[in-house]
C-alpha cells in the first residue's frame, strides 16, 4: 500500500484490516511515533527491556514487533530476540535492522508450546482482534516460569492530566499525524483504539485469565501508559 493511502482499521479489528492499516503507515511509523509521543517512546522501549531482566542465554519473542526497534533495544541485553509481526510491510520497513523477523499472527502463533524464555509485546496487544486468545498464545509459547511484558497506552490516573490527554489524542494526535504520518487517517483508529482499551486494574485480570502469576504494572508518564509483568 503506497505512500498517501487512506487505509485505517476500525475497531472490530477485522485482522485484515489491521495489517493492511499498518502496512500503509510502516515507512514513517517510528518517525510518527517519537513525534507523537514527544520523544517518550524511546524511553519507554528501555523500560520494557529492564522489565524483562533478559540474561544473555535468553530466548526472547518480541511480538507486533513492527519495524523491530523494540526488537533492536531488547537485543541490546545480549539475549537472542525474535521479532514477529503480521504486517509484511512493517517487517520489510524495520529490514536493516538486524534481528531475526518472522511473519505470525498473534492468534496462532508458528512456535512450539514452550518456546520463549521471555515474551513482551509492546503497543500490539490493543490491535489484537481477539486479545484474551492473544494472551493464551503467549503462555502457550512461554516456558514454565517465563516472563511476559506487556508495554502497551493505558489510562492516566490524575483526572486533571487524564481529561487533557484525551482531548490531545482524540484531537491533537490526528492533527499533528496529518504533518508527519504517511497515513494520517490510521491515526484516527489508533486514538480511538486507545481510548476504548481497558485501563491497568481491568488489564491485569485479562493477563491473569489467560494463566500467568504475579501480575503487577508500573504507569509510565502519569499512566499514558503502563508496562504490565507477569510470569508463566
Amino acid at each position: 500500500m503506497g505512500t498517501g493511502s487512506q487505509e485505517r482499521a476500525t475497531l472490530d479489528k477485522d485482522p485484515a484490516e489491521v495489517a493492511a492499516m499498518f502496512d500503509g503507515v510502516a515507512k514513517r511509523y517510528d518517525l510518527t511515533n517519537t513525534v507523537l509521543s514527544f520523544g517518550q517512546d524511546r524511553g519507554w522501549r528501555k523500560k520494557t527491556r529492564k522489565a524483562l531482566d533478559l540474561r544473555p542465554d535468553d530466548v526472547v519473542l518480541d511480538l507486533a514487533a513492527g519495524t523491530a526497534v523494540s526488537t533492536e533495544e531488547l537485543a541490546t541485553s545480549g539475549a537472542h530476540c525474535i521479532a514477529a509481526d503480521f504486517s509484511l510491510g512493517m517487517l520489510k520497513a524495520g529490514a536493516d535492522r538486524n534481528v531475526p523477523k518472522v511473519a505470525a499472527d498473534a492468534l496462532a502463533l508458528p512456535f512450539a508450546d514452550e518456546s520463549f524464555d521471555a515474551a513482551t509485546i509492546s503497543f500490539g496487544l490493543r490491535n489484537v482482534h481477539d486479545a484474551p486468545k492473544g494472551l493464551a498464545e503467549l503462555h502457550r509459547v512461554l516456558k514454565p516460569g517465563g516472563r511476559l511484558v506487556i508495554c502497551e497506552f493505558s489510562t492516566p490516573t490524575f483526572r486533571a492530566f487524564r481529561t487533557v490527554y484525551m482531548e490531545y489524542l482524540m484531537k491533537a494526535l490526528p492533527a499533528v499525524a496529518t504533518k508527519v504520518s504517511s497515513n494520517p487517517a490510521a491515526y484516527v483508529y489508533l486514538a480511538e483504539s486507545i481510548r476504548a482499551w481497558p485501563d491497568q486494574t481491568h488489564l491485569a485480570a485479562l493477563i491473569r485469565s489467560a494463566g500467568f502469576s504475579d501480575v503487577s504494572w508500573q504507569n509510565l508518564t502519569g499512566g499514558i501508559a503502563a508496562i504490565h509483568s507477569a510470569v508463566r
